[in-house]
């Protein structure tokens, strides 16, 4: 039996109250009620980026004020070990874990979601989320590092799949006129999870530590308590538009005038087509040069301006003191802070701006910029530019988030929206080897330069070089792609028997009376119910990132 087939079975199927059926919208909802309920989700999978703030805590967990370190200890022995406290190394694991999982997860259960529809993946999602956090909080206990990866990595792994993918084919059937606009909003919440999770997590650990505890087995599960409320608010939200709906007055767009189709490719043909691999390997080249910077940001910023970030000019990283390095590692945390927040802003923006220009033009301006940045950025360090350096790596990361939440609407675009959460799914695999890729090319070159004798502050030149060429193969698989050949299309009576209609006639289609009220008032409710934390980890990391300046 499978995770997801034990937790289904722990929500229980029989009661009808997860069924598919049971959330067909009715006359008179609100389909802008649909992207919050998506929000809620995403905002708590996405603490997985912000994971970080537990490392240190547990690192001296044992210790309390100290780690209690055993330097010969083999990662195995580390795994059971309850005399030493964790490496941060060894814990740094838990991000493979998590993105290893999210794709393969998503790819596995695609197709299980659409049939099953996402109220009951959203509440799976909400049971493995939560329960792997406090699972997890119980390894931390009684410290058992596998457990802590069983939990919170594998479990939690599997919900952070079907979290992320739950809503992308509902949004998508809601907003045919916005499809971009209306997965990037929901994207952007995996990207703000940690801006919330994390503080939020610190403030925890210092509520909950005592002199015999960091507080961090609390802080899980208190995190798990939270998490699965705000996902089971956002699962018992969402609703599907009856089959044939479309919005009131809206009229699908010519094919012989753009590149989106009004026909279905069927999941098990979608891999077969030189379109997904093509797609597949835009998104893992995009995200595999953004992912590289994101987990190197830090360090990147301090060994490549030194004591310029505090007024020392003439002094490198290495003639900095312990007290200086501490005050620049402040100043390169708020550009990793305001890193994040061009990551979650581009996300809605390029994914907005994708409805207007097409998903194939979005991708190409992220690489055509891309590779215009990357290759400058080493320019721009060379003659101590930190704002047009900071400023060129804002955008660099919009793109890296924007790359995310306009992939799911270019699939609907080439593949049909019958089976596009599916294959969103399986297309994920891509962000699982974009998370292997990008940091053991940034790391590794940076290691083989430092050995070479390299100045700190070229350390990363020639990454930058090498982060370009991969736009560029990035940029010629975006050209190749052309619209779906007509073989694979499936026919109407397939798509209706699909869609529990009549099988010897088509779809009626029209509004019947759902997708109106724009803001009205349950909406903007419902909207301030996850804009209001959302806005508070804006303001904590904008306080952060204010050091820069």
């Amino acid at each position: 039996m499978t995770t997801v087939e034990r937790a289904e079975g722990l929500v229980g199927s029989g009661t009808g109250l997860l069924d598919r059926e049971r959330i067909i919208a009715k006359a008179g909802f609100n389909r802008w009620l649909v992207p919050p309920a998506a929000l809620c989700i995403h905002l708590c999978i996405g603490m997985a980026y912000g994971f970080s703030v537990f490392w240190l805590p547990l690192s001296r967990a044992l210790g309390i004020t100290a780690a209690k370190a055993c330097p010969d200890m083999t990662l195995l022995q580390e795994l059971f070990t309850t005399t030493c406290d964790w490496r941060i190394a060894s814990m740094g694991w838990m991000f493979t874990l998590f993105f290893v999982l999210l794709g393969v997860s998503a790819a596995i259960w695609g197709g299980w979601l659409e049939r099953v529809g996402p109220r009951k993946a959203g509440v799976v999602a909400a049971c493995c989320w939560a329960g792997g956090l406090m699972l997890g909080g119980i390894g931390v206990y009684v410290h058992q590092l596998w457990l802590m990866w069983l939990g919170a990595g594998v479990i939690g792994g599997v919900g952070l799949g079907l979290g992320y993918i739950s809503p992308v084919s509902t949004l998508i059937k809601w907003f045919p006129d916005h499809r971009g606009m209306a997965t990037g909003f929901a994207i952007a919440g995996f990207g703000g999870g940690a801006m919330i999770g994390a503080p939020l997590a610190n403030i925890l650990m210092n509520y909950f530590k005592t002199p015999t505890s960091v507080g961090a087995w609390q802080t899980f599960f208190a995190l798990g308590v939270i998490y699965f409320f705000f996902m089971m608010v956002g699962a018992f939200r969402y609703r599907l538009p009856p089959a044939g709906w479309r919005p009131e007055g809206w009229r699908p767009p010519s094919e012989t005038k753009s590149m989106i189709t009004q026909h279905n490719v069927h999941l098990k043909d979608a891999h077969k087509t030189p379109q997904f691999w093509l797609i597949w390997a835009v998104l893992c080249l995009n995200v595999s040069a953004g992912i590289g910077v994101i987990g190197m940001a830090s360090p990147m910023l301090q060994e490549i301006f030194g004591g310029k970030l505090i007024g020392h000019p003439e002094l490198g990283f290495n003639a900095l003191s312990v007290e200086q390095k501490v005050a620049i590692a402040g100043i390169a945390a708020g550009f990793a802070g305001l890193l994040s927040l061009f990551n979650i802003g581009g996300r809605v923006f390029w994914a907005s701006l994708s409805d207007f220009i097409g998903r194939k033009n979005t991708y190409y301006v992220f690489f055509l910029l891309g590779i215009a940045l990357y290759a400058s950025a080493p320019f721009f360090a060379q003659i101590g530019n930190k704002a047009l350096f900071v400023a060129s790596f804002c955008i660099i990361l919009s793109m890296y988030g924007g790359g995310f939440a306009t992939v799911p609407a270019y699939l609907a675009d080439m593949f049909g929206t019958q089976f596009v959460g599916a294959i969103h799914g399986r297309l994920l695999t891509a962000w699982s080897t974009a998370g292997i890729v990008g940091p053991v090319v940034v790391n590794y070159i940076r290691e083989f330069q430092l050995a070479a004798g390299v100045p700190r502050d070229h350390l990363y030149d020639f990454t930058m070089y090498i982060l370009c060429g991969m736009l560029v193969v990035g940029l010629i698989c975006n050209f190749l792609v052309k619209p779906v050949n007509p073989k694979w299309y499936m026919s109407e009576e397939e798509v209706a028997k699909l869609q529990a209609a009549s099988a010897t006639g088509p779809v009626p289609s029209g509004s019947f009376g759902i997708g109106k009220g724009g803001f009205d008032l349950p909406a903007a409710i419902f909207w301030a119910f996850v804009g209001i934390p959302l806005a508070w980890g804006v303001w904590i990391t904008l306080q952060s990132a204010v050091k820069l300046f």
